[in-house]
């Protein structure tokens, strides 16, 4: 038998519950299925405040109990047909009434027991159980509704119960052997006392039904479907690059419950672990997701961190005092005052002097705690043998957690020094002698930087020796093996950086040397050695090596070249390139390089995309990492354009003679209609809203067009510039407006209110664009830290050498990211 775990936001709407059932009608088709079914997304917490309104005797209460009957009546309506929704109205309408009553007595006496409590809470389950059981039945499963409270017994610590271990086994096996039905759908969170109370498992509790009824029934595995694709390496709504994790154990799975993962609720892990049966936590929204598998045993990898959690609004209490040196049970008093004050300790900490003692415990238990250690302690702090309590809010605990970290030397330095290199003052840390989690305490502010910056640290390698796979030998290609040549002994003496070309390739040859191709006379060994160049073929060859720090170099600028990213990332080796077609595709497509990077521990590195050599996507990302927010760019991207606009006045030379001369020295493509199409600057500016965290495709972004249409729709490169030829007047008038104005002409990428386009414009003489020079590019970023004075980056945005130099910046930055 099958046991599926649906949460609130996978039954948060009609047209998600349509798509839980396909998901229960293909698992049922060999096999009994077990249904739990958790309150609709939001049900719980709008049950909650309904009952602390009609506590304090705020009839706004009827208001919130009137919103989520409707909520309700109208699912009903909306996945069922006419014949089936009269009984089932009727069954949700008297357990709706059984609840206002309840609510209505509880205004009436404005008192709100927990026992009371645990009765409001838990119909929100037992409602989406009901109507997903009849949803079921009239789409022609073979479903039938079950009662968690015939067979899972509890003792009365309502809201938060404690479960008979052995009787609800016992009641479970019983239960369900005389139960017909292919598809059996259970409320979750919901169970009794020995007095037939009805009593709860706490929020999160769902899971706890789902764990308690798979290791009864032993089933195969246990399945958890949520609205993420596993357990994830970190905090999506945190770190934009988090995955889901393939595989973890158990013990590793619970750290990461404990320390804020909120896919599991951490109790559920411990029926199933007894018993050896496997977690899968699966994307009801993306089914085909493999998702994480928990189980008993995960395989050692190289990478021992496996996942990096953390836990908001945490409260740090630091107890301290001279009195404390050498005190027997001092520190049991401490905790069997909070014990008694039912505050649950997260984090301890404890100075091996005795001098002082740290616990974290949730923000919302501050007042309860400090009236605690304050009474247990009355006579010490009085006495002034203790130091006046000391209590830091607004804070979080940030987790680093592997059941492999015993066997990895130097983790906890590493995490330290990273945090306090980016500025993250530590509480408090806390590491337990069996080595699964490294905890720290921080600001609650600083949880982000934190998370991005331990989420890029700890999934890289940290050997020295870089293999390099080139291709691409032409004007870019062989400039940057010159640079290589260079410094390569320089690197190798004051940096431990070994670079070596272990592969090499252009159109017509390819060659490889596990030793090394000498930089010296790369392309003409290559030439003279090589064989017949097979892309497939040199990508096989360099997977094939499976070396170590492996980056794969593309200096082409073709597609063909682009579209084998994905494939070299998932092999864990990176990539650098001066490239934009792959990050200037699908978004989707963009977004997948990006994960497969840090997925498979490789780097994905673009510098040169934007600007050559300049530090553009460098700055942009160190911004973004540091919390900063991109509010607008305003760009000169397009050295050629630019060469072109400073050199044509509308006096001395032609247009098309300016455009021939930027076509002659370089600056432009062979067939300038690309440069001056503006396709390539509103790539760029694509680029850099990317990497500013916009989901935008590059059809979003509009092209304000100053060439006529008739001159790029010529038959070649000739006919073009006799087109623009005859067209001067048109240009001369485009120079003279902007003249007469005072003001130049210049291409310009401009981002601003969300919307982006690149054209021409006339640019006033306080502009920072208007005494751009040559080839030279300029970005000006305006953000929240930069909200009027823009950060301004210029310098030559075009040319091999600085093209060059900025693909040599991104491999040093890989290296030293090792």
């Amino acid at each position: 038998m099958k046991v599926l775990k649906f949460g609130g936001t996978s039954l948060g709407s009609p047209e998600n519950i349509k798509k839980v059932k396909a998901i229960v009608t293909e698992k049922s088709n060999n096999s009994r299925v077990v249904v739990i079914a958790s309150a609709f997304g939001g049900v719980t917490n709008q049950l909650q405040d309904c009952s602390n309104l009609a506590e304090k005797g705020d009839e706004q209460f009827k208001i919130e109990l009137d919103n989520l009957i409707n909520r309700h009546l109208e699912t009903v309506q909306s996945l069922l047909g006419a014949k089936s929704q009269s009984a089932l109205m009727g069954k949700v309408r008297l357990l709706l009434n059984e609840i206002e009553e309840i609510l209505k007595g509880v205004f009436l006496i404005q008192e709100l027991s927990i026992k009371t409590l645990d009765r409001i809470l838990g119909s929100g389950e037992v409602l989406s159980a009901l109507i997903i059981n009849e949803f079921f039945l009239q789409e022609g499963l073979n479903s039938k509704l079950v009662n968690p409270q015939e067979f899972i017994l509890t003792d009365s610590a309502f809201g938060k119960a404690n479960v008979d271990m052995a009787t609800t086994e016992e009641k479970i096996i019983s239960h369900f052997q005389d139960q017909e039905g292919d598809v059996l759908v259970c409320p979750g969170f919901l169970s009794k006392d020995s007095y037939g109370n009805s009593t709860t498992l706490g929020r999160g509790g769902s899971d706890y039904t789902a764990a308690l009824i798979a290791a009864a029934l032993d089933a195969p595995e246990l399945e958890i479907w949520t609205d993420v694709s596993g357990m994830m390496t970190a905090n999506p709504k945190y770190v934009k690059q988090a995955y889901a994790i393939p595989e973890i154990n158990y013990e590793e799975a619970m750290e990461l419950t404990h320390f804020g993962a909120k896919v599991l609720y951490p109790p559920s892990v411990h029926p199933v672990y007894k018993k050896g049966i496997p977690i899968y936590i699966k994307n009801t929204f993306e089914p085909e997701s493999e998702g994480t598998k928990i189980f008993k045993f995960s395989e050692p990898e190289s990478q021992s961190i496996k996942g990096i959690s953390c836990i908001e609004n945490i409260a740090l209490f630091n107890l301290s005092g001279s009195s404390m040196v050498g005190i027997p049970y001092f520190s049991y008093r401490l905790f069997d005052a909070l014990a008694q004050a039912k505050v649950s300790v997260i984090l301890i900490t404890q100075a091996s002097s005795e001098h002082s003692i740290c616990v974290a415990i949730d923000l919302e238990d501050v007042e309860i705690a400090k009236l605690a250690i304050e009474n247990a302690f009355a006579l010490e702090f009085r006495e002034k043998m203790l130091n006046p309590l000391f209590v830091e809010t607004d804070l979080a605990i940030v987790a680093l957690v592997s059941s492999q970290m015993k066997n990895q030397i130097g983790l906890s330095g590493k995490m330290f020094s990273v945090l306090g290199q980016n500025g993250i003052n530590i509480k408090a840390i806390a590491q337990g002698s069996s080595e699964k989690n490294i905890s720290a305490v921080i600001e609650k502010g600083q949880i982000k930087k934190a998370l991005n910056t331990l989420h890029e640290s700890f999934f890289l390698s940290d050997l020295k020796r870089v293999n390099l796979f080139i291709v691409g030998t032409g004007n870019v290609g062989k400039t940057l093996i010159n640079q290589l040549n260079q410094q390569v002994e320089y690197l190798k003496e004051h940096n431990q950086i070994d670079l070596r070309i272990s592969g090499i390739a252009n159109s017509r040859k390819m060659l490889f040397d596990l030793d090394g191709i000498p930089f010296e006379n790369a392309v003409d060994t290559l030439m003279e050695q090589g064989k017949e160049m097979n892309l497939d073929g040199f990508l096989d060859e360099m997977k094939e090596l499976n070396l170590r720090n492996s980056i794969f170099i593309d200096n082409t600028a073709h597609e063909v070249v682009a579209n084998t990213y994905a494939d070299v990332l998932a092999s864990s080796i990176s990539v650098v390139t001066p490239n934009k077609i792959a990050c200037t595709g699908k978004y989707e497509d963009y977004k997948k390089l990006k994960n497969l990077a840090l997925k498979y521990r490789s780097h994905f590195r673009f510098e040169t995309n934007v600007g050559a050599g300049l530090p553009v996507i460098n700055t942009l990302d160190d911004l973004i990492k540091s919390g900063d927010e991109i509010l607008g760019i305003q760009a000169v991207l397009s050295g050629s354009l630019n060469f072109i606009f400073n050199n044509y006045n509308g006096e001395g030379d032609s247009f098309a003679d300016v455009v021939k001369q930027a076509q002659v020295e370089g600056y432009t493509e062979p067939d300038p209609r690309i440069d001056l199409s503006g396709v390539d600057v509103k790539r760029k500016i694509l680029i850099l809203l990317r990497e500013s965290r916009f989901e935008i495709e590059l059809d979003d972004i509009e092209t304000i067009p100053f060439i006529p249409e008739k001159c790029m729709q010529a038959e070649n490169v000739e006919q073009f510039f006799e087109s623009i030829a005859q067209e001067e007047a048109h240009f001369n008038n485009l120079v003279e407006e902007a003249n007469s104005e005072g003001k130049k002409l210049k291409y310009v990428a401009t981002f601003e209110n969300g919307k982006a386009n690149a054209g021409l414009e006339k640019i006033a003489s306080d502009s920072p664009l208007y005494n751009l020079e040559g080839k030279d590019n300029i970005v000006l970023f305006n953000t929240k830290r930069y909200p009027e004075q823009p950060l301004v980056i210029k310098g030559a945005g075009a040319g091999a050498a600085v093209t060059a130099s900025g693909i040599f910046g991104d491999i040093i930055r890989i290296v030293n990211a090792l």
